[in-house]
């Protein structure tokens, strides 16, 4: 390749990976003064066209502590039909199936270009999957009536031998029976009292070892062994899309608002937290680990019961940052307490552990002007990989479009999702993992390439990801291990190894593997040869993951002062300058943007909570946001791009000629195509964002410009306004610095010999 940037784009779109550092340093001690950790941001199901799935299952290992799969890196002996592990160095004889293969004649996992292959498991149990619908009825008429047409219309997006069922809950909960033709049937259960799944199944009789119906089952296609279908209960509350979607699209046109009544001054009782569990505890007890997804559709906060977050009384507002600062939330400080009961956070967190283990996962649809509990309900989609979708209204075209595009397809006409994923990860001996940030959960396998450094969900090889999509981005960390005096020698190569096993939404269990290999060097004595290998885009936004993951239990100056140190140890390190000379401060090209993008993160929402509630926080940093999004998304989020329409010069008067109406006249007819410019690059940004993002229109000194101010580096504040030599512009009422004023202090304190 001609450059490093070319070769880190190829690699991006062959195995959807980008690592921090793009050569490896050989030392420990060279690993931790490159102050940026060695990391990596993979996609695993990043669309590739050209990658038809192998209908056979992948060969592995025969060691039992290594279990790599085969993969271009191994050795090949064609001739004794033997290949050496690329990990173990284990030599292991090819299956008999591989008899005819030679050096001409090579099975697609050994052609370079296939580092990423994908296996369908031939002898796997093939299920549908399941979607449990779970609605609060305590909204009002205008949005219930908005959710049960987008639910009527999701019955006709979804695969006809999908399962299907319904819970409906206000201050009770009712589980519907879906079975049933002519007349609605319904189990009704306290909202105040919390269930085990036995206690679950029992109540509903469900029974188990009942065989599946028929209608239930999908056969797989290539099954020679003709394995039969997993045992699972029968039972009337999921049903297949084709049998009740008449009898389902008449229950929720049927379906009312909450007939308790609610008192002047108080909120409606709403049970979300035991609605929630007995959904969790439906699906444990029937499907388990079955891809799965339970989707909540809430109005409002959960106001009695277990996962309570604020009582009825309306004189009683919901809790906020400045109340948990302080420490003066009723419920959450309950929460906190050790307790034999059930409290509101472990409520929560156990509902999503469960989950997890099962394969499900957990959608939260939130539309209401007030907080609903999202902070606290914020583990359900963390650690499920669910959606979580925050909006004003349900009867909003952010809603609707968003809810629709859950069951977008891609080219093949199949669902851009997938269910039940795991994660296991190989390293070579001279690497460790420190641990995974995103949307998972850990398995707790253990192996001797787990390092004793934790970095958010860690001590584990292998982790659990329920909801996957082809954007669903992680951050794996990575620890050299190899001692300062015992590097390793040049010229080697290390290796990362990504076994992702997962139930495609056909129902097929497919097997995604991607091996990558990086070359280590001598840190010490070729700076310049590491640093040409920095890829700041991905640096930025595996530092803006830990930033985040820690401001979840650090305060927020403290995270801010963590980032500041790391860029100037950073500087330090990789910058050309005279000591305690800031004008001779440089950059090389790739660290020149790196600054900068830490300047906007820590201005961001994900850092800041200045005029953001709770709920608000939770759903930028810990879910939708942050955790989840490929490496493009995750870098406009941290800094926004800021796109110029112009004739050939600057458009200074456009609001002006606008107002005079020169757009609708003939003879204007170019100055109407630049006013429409903007608008369909806007209409295609919305095409591609999930959840629909926000579509705000201004114009200079209009109300809504506020949202732009807060975006932009302010140049020109209330404080400089008045200076002398300073560029036009707007004034942006802030206290922040600028860029410009940022890097001048960071250049002086990168070459302060005191620092």
């Amino acid at each position: 390749m001609a450059t490093y940037q070319e070769f880190i784009q190829q690699n991006e779109d062959r195995d959807g990976v980008r690592f921090s550092w793009n050569v490896w340093p050989s030392s420990r001690l060279e690993g931790t003064r490159m102050v940026v950790p060695l990391a990596s941001l993979y996609t695993p199901l990043k669309e590739r066209p050209d990658l038809p799935p192998i209908q056979y299952d992948p060969v592995v290992c025969t060691r039992p502590s290594c279990r790599a799969v085969l993969n271009p890196y191994c050795q090949v002996d064609y001739r004794a039909k033997v290949w050496t592990c690329n990990f173990c160095f284990q030599r292991n004889p090819f299956p008999p199936q591989y008899a005819a293969i030679s050096e001409q004649h090579q099975p697609a996992e050994l052609i370079p270009q296939f580092s990423t292959i994908e296996y369908t498991l031939t002898r796997a149990t093939c299920h549908p999957p399941v979607y449990l619908i779970v609605l609060d009825t305590c909204m009002d008429e205008e949005d219930l009536q908005a959710v049960k047409e987008s639910l009527q219309m999701s019955l006709s997006l979804l695969p006809p031998n999908a399962l299907i069922g319904l819970i409906t809950y206000g201050k009770m909960v009712q589980v519907h029976e879906l079975g049933t033709e002519g007349y609605s049937k319904s189990y009704v259960f306290r909202g105040t009292k919390d269930l085990t799944a036995k206690q679950i199944q029992e109540m509903l009789g469900i029974g188990r070892g009942m065989a599946q119906p028929q209608q239930n089952r999908v056969q797989q296609p290539h099954n020679p062994q003709g394995q039969q279908q997993q045992q699972l209960p029968s039972n009337r509350f999921l049903q297949p899309v084709h049998k009740c979607d008449m009898a389902l699209t008449d229950l929720l046109g049927e379906l009312q608002r909450d007939p308790w009544p609610v008192a002047q001054g108080k909120r409606p009782l709403r049970s979300t937290g035991v609605a929630l569990s007995i959904a969790v505890g439906l699906l444990e007890c029937t499907y388990p680990n079955t891809g799965a997804r339970i989707m909540l559709f809430c109005g409002g906060p959960c106001t009695q019961g277990p996962g309570m977050v604020v009582d009825d009384e309306l004189k009683h507002p919901i809790r906020s940052h400045h109340d948990i600062e302080k420490d003066n939330c009723k419920y959450m400080k309950k929460a906190m307490k050790a307790s034999l009961k059930i409290n509101l956070l472990s409520h929560y967190e156990a509902l999503a552990n469960r989950s997890a283990n099962n394969g499900h996962c957990i959608d939260l649809y939130s539309c209401a002007f007030d907080q609903t509990g999202l902070h606290e309900m914020r583990y359900l989609p963390t650690y499920t990989g669910g959606h979580m979708v925050m909006g004003d209204s349900f009867n909003t075209s952010l809603f609707k479009q968003t809810f629709q595009r859950v069951f977008a397809k891609d080219q093949k006409n199949e669902f851009k999702m997938a269910f039940g994923a795991n994660i296991e990860i190989k390293t070579s001996k001279e690497l460790k993992l420190q641990g995974c940030i995103g949307s998972c959960i850990s398995l707790n396998v253990k192996g001797v390439n787990v390092s004793d450094t934790e970095l958010g969900m860690a001590g584990t090889t292998q982790w659990r990801m329920c909801g996957l999509y082809p954007t669903t981005t992680y951050a794996f960390y990575f620890e050299v291990v190899s001692q300062h005096n015992a590097p390793i020698p040049q010229g080697g190569r290390g290796y990362i190894q990504f076994i992702t096993q997962y139930q495609h939404s056909s129902g097929q269990k497919r097997v995604r593997v991607t091996t990558v290999a990086r070359n280590w060097v001598d840190a010490s004595i070729n700076t310049q040869h590491v640093a040409a290998g920095f890829d700041q885009e991905a640096a930025a936004v595996l530092m803006a993951r830990i930033a985040s993951f820690r401001a979840e239990t650090d305060d927020g100056p403290d995270v801010l002062r963590w980032l500041d140190r790391m860029l100037i140890r950073l500087c330090q390190k990789f910058g050309d300058y005279h000591k305690d000379d800031p004008n001779s401060f440089r950059f090389s090209e790739q660290l020149s943007l790196y600054p900068q993008f830490m300047f906007h993160l820590r201005r961001s929402q994900f850092l800041q909570v200045f005029n953001n509630s709770p709920d608000e926080t939770s759903y930028y940093r810990q879910v939708h946001k942050l955790l989840i999004e490929d490496l493009t998304q995750s870098l406009i989020m941290i800094q926004p791009i800021l796109y110029a329409y112009s004739f050939n010069g600057p458009p200074e008067t456009i609001k002006q000629w606008k107002a005079a109406g020169y757009h609708d006249q003939p003879e204007y007819e170019n100055f109407k195509q630049l006013l429409q410019a903007p608008v369909n690059d806007a209409q295609e940004i919305l095409q591609s964002r999930f959840p629909m993002p926000r579509y705000i229109e201004t114009e200079s000194g209009g109300s809504q410009a506020r949202f732009l101010l807060s975006k932009v580096n302010p140049s020109q504040t209330h404080n400089n306004m008045y200076a002398w030599g300073q560029e036009g512009g707007g004034h942006v009422l802030t206290d922040d610095v600028s860029l410009q004023v940022f890097m001048e202090h960071l250049k002086k304190l990168a070459v302060s010999s005191s620092s």
